[in-house]
């Protein structure tokens, strides 16, 4: 029997609400063990938030300093005592092969949480993403849809609702 993909939906207000749903979708990958490790894939427009929801994912793992979008060197690690996050902005790539180059697939295994931002470029390289979020601007505010792709992604999202 095929996997219904599951899907959240939320309206966030302003900042403060794109990082406390980035802090509790971060506790449920945590809670959730990374034991196969989780890849997730955040779309939006430039200035959606997707970095700032990132701080709110990494505010979960216990990092407190700031997170700044990496533009220009691709990923950012953050080594935490259990567990490994790994912020990729993929906006300057100019070919996914660059990632080949890079030793991508060596941040993608167990004990690991990647954040994808423009994970497009990087098609046909990258392994799927078990969530997909897609952050939206509506009014003052954003529209958050997370959508779970793997068995993985539905037991984050389980733990959310």
């Amino acid at each position: 029997m095929a996997m219904q993909p599951a899907q959240v939906t939320q309206f966030l207000a302003d900042e403060v609400a794109t990082v406390a749903a980035g802090e509790q979708l971060g506790k449920a990958c945590k809670d959730s063990g990374l034991s196969e490790g989780l890849v997730i894939f955040l779309g939006g427009q430039l200035g959606a938030g997707k970095t700032t929801f990132s701080r709110g994912v990494l505010r979960a793992f216990g990092h407190r300093g700031a997170v700044k979008s990496p533009t220009y060197t691709l990923v950012e690690p953050y080594e935490f005592t259990e567990q490994r996050v790994y912020h990729f902005d993929l906006y300057r790539l100019g070919d996914a092969e660059e990632l080949e180059y890079m030793g991508v697939r060596d941040y993608f295994g167990p004990g690991s949480l990647s954040l994808v931002e423009w994970s497009e470029r990087g098609t046909g390289v990258l392994p799927e993403p078990d969530l997909t979020l897609s952050l939206s601007l509506e009014g003052e505010g954003r529209r958050l849809v997370l959508e779970a792709l793997s068995e993985a992604g539905n037991q984050v999202l389980a733990q959310l609702q």
